[in-house]
């Protein structure tokens, strides 16, 4: 399974940015798939998911309203629009996969067993 995650960048305070992740190796259809995050000097943190059918979205409280996630499922991808973004923001933004998620668990980064090596987005202010 291989994940490659782009469109990372240098954005200034209020722009749009969108991240884009490829699967390989995979059937994708059949997986659940996550977009976390990593600021300097923290620990990962959830940003958003989308169960397999895309039926079921979750987003952290702090994207709520600005960032989007979608797949396209004949692509293999999934997508993740951030919007009005904040220097809060700033992180490498991983993408994850699991093909045995439950609801519960999609907001936990242990319950995605492929990841991605993630894209960096600064936003200055």
């Amino acid at each position: 399974v291989q994940l490659q995650a782009s469109g990372g960048g240098l954005v200034q305070a209020g722009d749009s940015l969108r991240l884009s992740c490829a699967a390989s190796g995979l059937s994708f259809r059949e997986y659940s798939m996550a977009w976390f995050r990593q600021a300097p000097g923290k620990e990962r943190e959830f940003v958003a998911a989308i169960k397999r059918g895309g039926s079921s979205i979750r987003y952290a409280d702090s994207v709520k309203g600005r960032f989007a996630i979608t797949r396209d499922n004949s692509k293999s991808t999934v997508d993740l629009q951030m919007n009005s973004l904040k220097p809060e923001d700033t992180a490498v933004y991983y993408c994850a996969a699991s093909r045995t998620i439950i609801s519960s668990s999609m907001t936990t980064d242990q319950a995605y067993a492929h990841w991605g090596r993630g894209t960096l987005v600064t936003v200055s202010s």
